[in-house]
């Protein structure tokens, strides 16, 4: 890929050196690609697409953190988006993001990158628009994440997030402890939604948007 390059530093203290990699494994990157080949977009990212597009995004730079095989910054580049920037912590997406991006036509205008934002900031340019997907909940530091991230916005930031109710923090403890007992690093947050949004408009953003599914909660935010 264009302008890859590994990153080791460390994740926070949401896991150890590898629980990433053993969570969002290459089979996990194969089912999200084979979803997304046959499905398209789940009604989260959808609902992302549809904040963004709603405002423009014709000639957009992208900054897409966690986008995993890469089907939500093809959809925005299909939109109107000028160039797309992923930044990763697995390696494990990359064949299947390749494969997505020679199949879509979209390899000259992507760049991924393995880089840690919220440890690196100033690695990391700015863009048009900033977009996190289901990627708060797998980060311990969501402060630390989200104004890393709001630096990093000229125009739009948008990011999801699990809702904040007992049935999303039972299944989180359950995930969690399955996951402590099998000796996997790996552990997901529900944070409070309430503080995330702070965290953006303490940045200078403004919040414009938002929507809730079943699963997911989605907020979008303008300069």
């Amino acid at each position: 890929m264009r302008g890859a390059r590994s990153h080791t530093r460390g994740v926070g203290d949401c896991c150890e050196p590898g629980g990433y990699d053993e969570t969002f494994s290459k089979h996990f990157a194969r089912r999200m690609a084979r979803r997304y080949r046959r499905r398209g977009l789940s009604r989260s990212a959808q609902a992302i697409v549809s904040f963004l597009t709603d405002r423009g995004l014709e000639g957009a730079r992208v900054l897409e953190i966690g986008g995993g095989v890469g089907e939500l910054h093809v959809e925005l580049l299909r939109q109107g988006a000028a160039t797309a920037t992923n930044l990763e912590i697995s390696n494990s997406y990359e064949t299947e993001a390749a494969e997505l991006l020679e199949r879509t036509g979209m390899a000259a205008r992507v760049e991924r990158r393995f880089l840690d934002i919220a440890q690196d900031p100033a690695e990391v340019e700015r863009a048009d628009v900033v977009v996190l997907h289901r990627v708060v909940c797998c980060y311990p530091d969501y402060e630390r994440l989200l104004t890393a991230a709001a630096s990093k916005t000229g125009r739009l930031l948008v990011f999801s997030h699990p809702p904040d109710n007992l049935v999303t923090r039972a299944v989180f403890w359950v995930d969690n402890s399955l996951r402590r007992i099998k000796g996997d690093t790996f552990r997901a947050f529900v944070h409070p939604p309430a503080a995330m949004l702070n965290v953006a408009v303490g940045s200078g953003l403004r919040d414009a948007y938002r929507w809730r599914g079943l699963g997911w909660c989605v907020v979008g935010f303008e300069r």
